[in-house]
């Protein structure tokens, strides 16, 4: 199988950065590209990418993020915090002696992205989003009563923010299965279960494994997952609120760095949550001046979708922020 190739090309170890050790695959030399993965995925989502840009003369680097796989996963939510996860990849770039680094996030590593991109854009010679994208933070409500407001208690944030209650639901299942659950995901509209049910007793098990990623790989983030558990990943959302508070002193503040937003013209509420729109108004490319922003025909999951196009888009990118890298 391809990804055994890819995986067993792969350099594996694990850093001490910001207080705790990450594990991260590598592989290649030349600039520095960091893929931060999702929920609930690890570093293995970027196997295709991975080979493609190492390939091409970049020095890859994939993270666990902390809380998954082979990371360190602190038990307290408040470990999650944005400024927390930032606080690993700076200590990512340090660690590899780069002052700066191409940064390329998909769901919450987008989240990561942009906040690196907004903390420390000095850090930061280039950003591809996956997904997305940065909203202006509210000055009066927190996010999870926005967002409970908006879609409802069943919202998927809604459902995760109760310590437990998720890892219990998930638990009637097969780790198989919750991956299959999520990763492979069609749903359009938003993330959210009918009144009184759990998201993950909602989300369908699809009979046919789609042709992008196969059985087998799926394997790989189940045993990863089964064990790492999830309550490191479930912990992101429950730092949500506190992230908003801590996040005061940015309100109204431009994000300057160069920036690609590359999204799935059928991600999660991509048309009824209004994201399209957002992304193609000019109230985003006020936030972020330095933008330009692709359109994909794809799901969430977009870079193991719809690997090769993504890694197009990635290079194509980068290539034009960095034109010695070789080619």
């Amino acid at each position: 199988m391809e990804h055994l190739d890819i995986v067993s090309e792969v350099k594996h170890q694990r850093i001490k950065t910001n207080g705790i050790w990450l594990h991260v695959a590598e592989k290649g030399t030349g600039p520095l590209v960091l893929l931060l993965h999702g929920f609930p995925e690890t570093w293995y989502a970027w196997r295709h990418q991975i080979n493609f840009l190492a390939h091409h003369g970049y020095h890859v680097v994939a993270p666990d993020l902390r809380g998954y796989g082979d990371s360190d996963s602190p038990i307290d939510p408040s470990s999650y915090t944005i400024h927390h996860l930032v606080g690993d990849i700076i200590g990512f770039l340090d660690h590899f002696g780069q002052h700066q680094a191409f940064i390329v996030g998909s769901d919450w590593g987008a989240v990561i992205g942009w906040h690196l991109s907004l903390f420390r854009p000095e850090r930061v010679k280039g950003f591809v989003c996956l997904g997305f994208p940065y909203y202006p933070r509210s000055p009066t409500a927190k996010t999870v009563e926005t967002i409970r407001k908006l879609i409802g208690d069943e919202s998927h944030v809604c459902q995760f923010q109760e310590p437990g209650r998720a890892e219990r639901a998930f638990a009637r299942y097969d780790y198989l299965t919750v991956m299959k659950k999520f990763l492979l995901i069609t749903r359009t509209d938003f993330l959210a279960s009918p009144p009184g049910m759990e998201l993950v007793d909602f989300l369908p098990t699809p009979s046919v494994v789609p042709s992008w990623i196969t059985e087998e790989e799926l394997m790989v983030f189940a045993d990863k997952f089964q064990e790492s558990g999830f309550t490191g990943p479930l912990n992101y959302y429950r730092a949500m609120d506190l992230n908003w508070e801590l996040l005061a002193p940015w309100q109204g503040s431009k994000l300057t760095v160069p920036t690609k937003f590359v999204a799935g013209d059928k991600d999660i509420g991509f048309e009824t949550a209004g994201t399209k729109a957002f992304v193609e108004s000019d109230i985003f490319k006020s936030l972020v001046p330095n933008l330009e922003v692709v359109i994909l025909d794809g799901h969430h999951f977009i870079h193991q979708e719809k690997a090769q196009q993504v890694s197009h888009e990635i290079l194509s990118f980068i290539r034009k922020l960095s034109p010695n890298a070789s080619i």
